[in-house]
């Protein structure tokens, strides 16, 4: 199991595939997304590695989380969510991942928490049909009718649907396509849509109800690493003429 990653849900947007059809994607950002500790058995008893994204101002953060980031040697994190990961996944502290964690056509599970819709009617929340237009019925054409039986039970059920609280809540969109990957910019484009508002944080891993691409990089696509092994191979050749 891989660490996942932290992104900025940018906006929507429409790409076009090989054959010219329309397809909608959702574009993540991947920002600075820095691994800030991590959790093993000896210490505590499951393995983990924290990542932590986005910039916070130092005045914001406790005196416990300055020293944390302090000891990693990483600059204060706006976001840190912690990614259960096997023991040959551990990342080293500090390292900053890539977009490149992904691949093009790969599934993967996006966790988001929804827009929020404030207090919504029966309707709205639950998709009912609403009362009669006519027929004498009146001021309540868009009410939820009723909620109960007579003296027995004598109460609402629990659970029963109504109106209340719509929205903003964690939810989870499993099986997203990968549709591109843009590693110098950062930027994954997922087909369709996905929870959250413009500017929120989503969580990004890999689909558990679908088997892994094999050329995944592991334990993560470190930023910069290509790079450098691009730039070693170089200097060996040069070395070698």
């Amino acid at each position: 199991m891989r660490t996942g990653l932290i992104a900025r849900k940018v906006g929507m947007t429409r790409v076009f595939g090989g054959e010219g059809e329309h397809v909608p994607v959702t574009v993540m950002q991947i920002d600075n997304c820095q691994v800030v500790g991590q959790r093993t058995k000896e210490a505590n008893g499951y393995t983990a590695l924290q990542l932590g994204v986005g910039a916070a101002k130092t005045k914001l953060i406790s005196k416990a989380d300055r020293g944390q980031f302090a000891k990693a040697s990483v600059e204060p994190k706006q976001k840190l969510v912690e990614f259960r990961v096997d023991e040959d996944c551990l990342v080293d502290v500090g390292a900053e991942l890539s977009a490149a964690h992904f691949i093009p056509g790969q599934k993967v599970d996006v966790t988001g928490v929804t827009i929020g819709k404030g207090f919504a009617g029966a309707m709205k929340r639950h998709n009912f049909g609403g009362l009669r237009a006519t027929h004498g019925v009146s001021v309540s054409h868009r009410s939820h009718g009723s909620t109960g039986q007579r003296q027995d039970p004598g109460r609402v059920f629990k659970n029963k649907k109504m109106a209340g609280h719509m929205g903003h809540a964690r939810r989870t969109t499993q099986n997203v396509e990968v549709v591109r990957i843009d590693e110098e910019r950062g930027l994954i484009l997922l087909k369709g849509a996905v929870p959250g508002p413009k500017g929120g944080w989503v969580e990004i891993r890999d689909a558990v109800r679908v088997d892994a691409p094999k050329d995944l990089p592991k334990p993560a696509a470190i930023k910069g690493s290509a790079k450098e092994e691009a730039a070693a191979a170089d200097d060996a050749g040069k070395g070698a003429e």
